[in-house]
């Protein structure tokens, strides 16, 4: 992994660019007298360049509050190769969604399923390097982006320790089953009016999750909407989970 000197914010929060085997990534600490800090990772829907400014406010709050924040972009996101697949079936759901009908699941499986085989090795990869990083400790949690991504990285990654999950329907059933194997604590929030998600099956997803710890915040609202004090709930949600057993 390469990464670039620090670049200071507001709040003493320093910022890192980083690449890793090629991919583009975020890192942000505190500073360098800090101690070690639990890692979140933040996850987003890709496109580094235009989730920035959401992504730094996030990775900021969190810096704040005495984690370590990192970001790496999806894969046929951002200025990474395009996936003509991925591409196809992008057209295709908006096709459905346009039209009002169902979604196929054979739809949702093109999308969501190869960026998952791709993006879990990538990410569990930067784990691996910025673990051994000085200032950075374990365990970790991952915040937000695709959901898909964050099931699959609960259930196969020993080392996240809880989940903040954003809600969404468009999860393939196979992931939905895996779900039922997922035992970290969760935190899942769910706009109520949101206008990309089915909501009937954003539940049901919720509800297939198997961790002895979870808990739905639902909130009226678009898909843009939530509301900042979600920031700090997340937080506390973090503190308990990730602050009592950091290294």
């Amino acid at each position: 992994m390469r990464i670039t000197a620090a670049r200071p914010l507001a709040d003493g929060v320093l910022e890192h660019e980083l690449t890793l085997d090629g991919i583009p990534g975020v890192l942000w600490t505190a500073g360098p007298d800090a101690p070690p800090a639990p890692l979140i990772l933040l996850g987003h829907p890709g496109g580094l360049p235009a989730m920035y400014p959401r992504l730094a406010a996030r990775a900021r709050h969190a810096v704040a509050a005495g984690f370590a924040a990192a970001t790496l972009e999806l894969p046929g996101c951002g200025d990474r190769p395009r996936s003509a697949a991925a591409d196809a079936a992008r057209a295709d759901l908006r096709r459905a969604v346009t039209a009002g009908g169902p979604v196929d699941d054979e739809i949702v499986d093109r999308l969501v399923l190869p960026l998952v085989e791709q993006a879990v090795p990538e990410q569990r990869a930067l784990l691996d390097a910025l673990l051994a990083r000085p200032g950075i400790g374990g365990p970790v949690g991952v915040a937000g982006g695709v959901i898909s991504l964050g099931i699959r990285l609960a259930v196969v990654e020993p080392r996240i320790a809880a989940a903040l999950l954003f809600a969404g329907s468009y999860v393939p059933r196979a992931v939905v089953e895996e779900a039922r194997r997922v035992r970290v604590p969760l935190l899942v929030l769910l706009q109520w009016d949101d206008e990309g998600n089915d909501r009937q099956r954003a539940l049901e997803v919720f509800d297939a999750l198997g961790s002895p710890e979870k808990t739905l915040h639902a909130n009226t609202g678009g898909h843009t909407g939530v509301p900042a004090f979600e920031g700090d709930d997340g937080n506390r949600f973090f503190a308990r989970h990730l602050l009592a057993g950091s290294a």
